[in-house]
């Protein structure tokens, strides 16, 4: 069967395959971007901010997102999560 054919044997790694695979996903992200028909200093300029960018989100997401959990998870335990320690500071 021709599927069996497509992937390399376990243990070896056919790096001529690999290689055009990550040529062909450097061109599609270059059509995709639109930055093909630019010149090579502005693809670097570009590129330079782009990864910044991505680096930069994935960064603060790192650090204050599992924050932003953490107060929100403890904001609605506190407030839908347990009964009152008594019933008379309902009372009161």
């Amino acid at each position: 069967t021709p599927l069996l054919f497509a992937f390399p044997p376990a243990g070896r790694m056919n790096f001529k395959n690999m290689r055009e695979y990550l040529a062909w996903l450097y061109y599609q992200y270059l059509l995709i971007t639109g930055i093909y028909v630019l010149e090579p200093w502005e693809k670097s300029i570009f590129n330079s901010v782009l990864f910044s960018a991505i680096a930069m989100v994935v960064y603060t997401s790192y650090v204050f997102v599992p924050i932003h959990v953490r107060l929100a998870l403890e904001f609605f335990f506190e407030n839908f999560g347990g009964q009152p320690e008594s019933t008379m500071a309902l009372m009161n």
